[in-house]
């Protein structure tokens, strides 16, 4: 990477040469280098970890740019954190040593998922990766591209077809199999791992099949670091404040947090030397951030857009949209099991000063993508617990009915709205008859199930939709917050 010296960074310390591929990772974009890829440069920093070197893989054909870039920089990126104050703390991250792009040669990539080196894979590959069914929670196998992996086992093209059959290799040369780590924001996201892998091995190869379930450990793990999209804006910071060319700089908020189960049979780098929470049950931490943080950017995004807001920290900063946060996580706390250690009032209490760091400048419209695969997974959850334990769920059903509301597609000062969904194009017109038919929405069973029929839930939701379409988000949150 091109650079000058510039005092403000801090760079790798430790010789590059000899980083050896350890970890393999589907997914390498901000995220993961913002998180993951952080803490193994943290003990690359103290003279560790050096045969635990990341070799990124992209299997997307947008993945290519990531090739790219990195191969250009040698794969050494900047890590820009950006403080409230506006201070900024950069580093230049080196445990990523290589990256393959699969439709390169997938090959490459099985090669280097058998090596016996490798004993970590971990995924970043978004909620809606997995290949679940939406309606039964298990493998899709009638997706096209498993499809076309399934016709093809030995030279598969997706992530669970790549790994099946990196394990299929290594269990045919007597290698112990790498552990399968999934860094994303799932509830039971290596629970889900294990699902999906060995439901995709067993259409494979049942012998195969049953030989992960008994020998391939899968923990699960919480993961949390807001990490906005990189503009223009921050590669000229990283160049002319820093010196640095850079293609592709991360930013990130200086809160992160990374709970993991320890499970790992093949070994495992110190995470919890560098400020990893290695624990034996991931669960109540994992419920936590999934219903309080991941659940209120819901809550951020969708009053946010409809009222003109561009930037999460906006949002965070207007009075109704604050007062809406506070009732709507006070209504999810009672579905929470203690969680070890955290004092959940001072969490939330953070949780606001985050989502109002101005230097992060997140996008609501980032927060809102996948709308479809989040909002099950971080909102409905509290709502249905609620719903059984016969507590109001006034702010959820206002929060559903929010997005109902932005997914009609225009703010409401008539603008566009920004949407990146994959089932928008059949949610909008359920949202648009919503006028005349106020369950419409609902009726995408495989996203809501039966709340439709649930009237605990339809009479909130239907109060809050109804002053949502005649008096607008404002009364809506003024009403909730009376």
């Amino acid at each position: 990477m091109a650079h000058t010296t510039s005092p403000d960074v801090v760079r790798p310390t430790y010789d590059r040469s000899r980083i050896t591929t350890g970890i393999v990772h589907f997914g390498l974009g901000n995220f993961h280098r913002a998180h993951q890829a952080m803490f193994v440069d943290r003990l690359m920093s103290r003279g560790e970890a050096l045969e635990w070197g990341i070799c990124g893989v992209g299997v997307l054909p947008g993945d290519a740019r990531m090739r790219d870039v990195l191969a250009a920089q040698d794969y050494v990126y900047t890590l820009v954190l950006k403080h409230g104050d506006g201070s900024t703390e950069p580093r230049e991250i080196g445990s990523v040593h290589d990256y393959l792009f699969a439709p390169d040669d997938p090959e490459a990539v099985v090669a280097v998922l058998a090596a016996p080196t490798t004993r970590i894979v971990s995924l970043t590959v978004t909620e809606g990766g997995y290949f679940i069914d939406r309606t039964t929670g298990e493998f899709d196998a009638s997706d096209p591209a498993i499809q076309r992996d399934l016709g093809t086992p030995h030279e598969p093209a997706t992530v669970f077809g790549l790994i099946t059959e990196g394990l299929a290799r290594r269990r045919a040369a007597g290698t112990p199999p790498f552990t399968v780590m999934s860094c994303d924001n799932l509830p039971g996201n290596g629970e889900v791992t294990r699902r999906v892998v060995t439901a995709y091995a067993e259409l494979v190869d049942p012998e195969l099949a049953a030989w992960i379930a008994a020998e391939v450990a899968f923990p699960n793990s919480m993961v949390d670091r807001i990490t906005p999209v990189t503009t223009d804006e921050d590669r000229r910071l990283v160049r002319d404040g820093y010196g640095i060319a850079d293609d592709w700089p991360v930013v990130a908020e200086p809160f992160v947090q990374w709970v993991l189960e320890d499970r790992f049979p093949a070994g495992r780098p110190a995470f919890e030397e560098v400020g990893v929470q290695v624990v034996d049950d991931v669960v109540p931490y994992e419920l936590m951030k999934l219903r309080l943080l991941n659940a209120s950017h819901q809550g951020l995004a969708y009053p946010g857009l409809l009222t003109g807001h561009t930037f999460a920290h906006e949002a965070a900063t207007d009075p109704l949209i604050v007062a809406f946060l506070s009732g709507y996580m006070a209504e999810a706390r009672p579905t929470l099991p203690a969680v070890p250690g955290i004092d959940l009032d001072a969490y939330v209490a953070e949780l606001f000063e985050r989502f109002a760091n101005p230097a992060v400048a997140d996008t609501l419209a980032r927060l809102a993508t996948d709308a479809s695969d989040r909002i099950p997974k971080f909102v409905l959850p509290a709502v249905r617990d609620n719903l059984a334990a016969g507590r109001p769920v006034d702010f959820g059903a206002a929060l559903v009915a929010t997005w109902a509301r932005y997914s009609e597609g225009a703010d409401e000062a008539g603008r566009p709205l920004p949407i990146n969904d994959a089932l928008h194009e059949r949610l909008a017109p359920l949202a648009a008859r919503e006028r005349t038919e106020p369950l419409a929405f609902l009726g995408a069973a495989d996203v809501f199930g039966d709340l439709a029929e649930q009237p605990a839930f339809t009479q909130p939701y239907l109060r809050a939709l109804h002053v949502l379409q005649e008096e607008g988000t404002a009364a809506l949150l003024t009403r909730l917050s009376a």
